[in-house]
């Protein structure tokens, strides 16, 4: 019973096998297929040509361009005060603010001035002295040239022996008096230009100290040399001062000042694009202000600015942080001040700095994070990478300038790759600059 069932069982199953051999024999072998390569997908960007102005910010606190400060260089009681001369208030140029009793220096100019009058008619007296001395001289002398030939003649005489020893000694003693007065008058001819010279000296001295006193009378006048701003009063009226006492401390209104500290490599950006100097103590003297733009901005209101001019860099770098002083100078600081929607630019105020070099045309710009070192990566004609050395002229805010390695066209890629192989297939995906 049991061999007959598995005797039907097997003809279906071999004939199975049979025919599946034949399915298999006949069928067609599997497609092959090529192996291919898949570039890596990176975001690329085409490279232009663009104008791009160097640019630095710093911070710093505004103060006066011009600081005036009255010193007293005579001493005396003030006996007037100007009414507006407080701290705070705007007194314009030329206004005299303080006056000191001039009483002692009119006097001593009265003095000189009367001692000059005298040493004048000392002068004359001199003249005339040296015009009569002069005439009797003349005299004294013609009559010493008779008194000189009576003698011959007398001597003549007596030789002769037709007159007496006693004339030819009066005509000798005649012609020596005669000789003595020739000789005095000479000598006092000979002291008239000492006498004028120490005239001349008194006189010079009495001029010195009347100019001297001249000057200490103007000064008697404490006058403003520009409009000012007072800061500080110390003197009251009647108060007595002294030589070298301070009396007023005031700012200038025309022009405000404000220093800003510099990285050493970001002022060299500023200058990036300019033109070689040869000559640098005249470069010096030039300045860099013909090609810095400045704009002032106040920290507390932002904006509020104002434009100003980068006037000088001051000659030795900060000893601590080391970097570049910059002076920045704003002209009319209180033009156009509107209390209180626009403030006029005061000392102490801190203000917000920002320069601009001159514009670069042409320049290849690239994000900072495309760069690798000194290199970058590229998407080649053949989509393949390629990596390029390239020269960083300078960054600014998250980009870079490339001076040399890159040029319009060249497609730069904006993602990483590690490892980065060079040739290695890319499949690029632009983006829009």
């Amino acid at each position: 019973m049991h061999r007959s069932s598995a005797f039907w069982f097997l003809p279906p199953v071999v004939l199975g096998i049979v025919v599946a051999a034949i399915f298999i024999s006949q069928a067609e072998g599997p497609a092959r297929l090529e192996d291919s390569l898949v570039g890596q997908t990176v975001r690329t960007v085409s490279l232009q040509p663009v104008a791009i102005a160097p640019v630095a910010r710093g911070w710093g606190d505004v103060d006066a361009a011009e600081s005036w400060s009255a010193v007293s260089e005579v001493k005396g009681q003030v006996i007037w005060r100007h009414p507006d001369l407080d701290s705070g208030k705007v007194i314009a140029s030329g206004t005299k603010v303080l006056e000191i009793d001039p009483a002692d220096y009119r006097l001593a100019i009265v003095q000189a001035e009367a001692d000059l009058a005298a040493f004048a008619s000392e002068s004359m007296q001199i003249d005339a002295e040296e015009q009569n001395t002069s005439r009797i001289l003349n005299l004294e002398e013609a009559r010493l040239a008779l008194s000189e030939t009576e003698l011959s003649r007398n001597r003549d005489l007596l030789a002769k022996g037709v007159t007496a020893q006693t004339r030819v000694d009066e005509a000798e003693r005649a012609t020596l008096l005669a000789r003595r007065s020739v000789v005095e008058l000479k000598n006092t001819l000979a002291l008239i230009a000492p006498r004028r010279a120490a005239l001349a000296a008194q006189i010079d001295r009495t001029k010195a100290a009347l100019a001297r006193n001249q000057r200490d009378l103007d000064h008697t006048s404490i006058i403003t040399p520009y409009d000012v701003r007072v800061t500080s009063v110390t003197v009251e009226r009647f108060q007595y001062v002294n030589v070298g006492q301070m009396l007023v401390t005031a700012d200038g209104v025309a022009r405000v000042d404000v220093v800003v500290q510099l990285p050493f490599a970001v002022f060299r950006r500023l200058l990036y694009g300019t033109e070689l100097v040869e000559d640098t103590l005249a470069a010096i003297r030039k300045g860099p202000s013909s090609r810095i733009e400045v704009v002032v901005r106040l920290v507390s209101d932002p904006t509020q600015t104002w434009g100003a001019t980068l006037t000088r860099v001051e000659g030795t770098l900060d000893a601590r942080a080391r970097t570049v002083p910059i002076v920045v100078t704003v002209d009319d600081p209180y033009g156009d001040s509107n209390p209180p929607l626009r403030p006029p630019l005061l000392p102490n105020m801190q203000v917000e700095v920002t320069l601009t070099g001159r514009t670069i045309a042409g320049s290849v710009v690239i994000p900072e994070t495309a760069l690798h070192g000194d290199q970058v990566y590229l998407a080649d004609t053949q989509d393949q990478l390629e990596l390029r050395p390239v020269i960083e002229a300078f960054r600014q805010d998250g980009l870079v300038v490339i001076s040399d390695g890159l040029r319009a066209g060249d497609r730069l890629l904006l993602d990483d790759i590690t490892p980065a192989i060079p040739g290695a297939k890319l499949l690029p995906i632009e983006e829009k600059p």
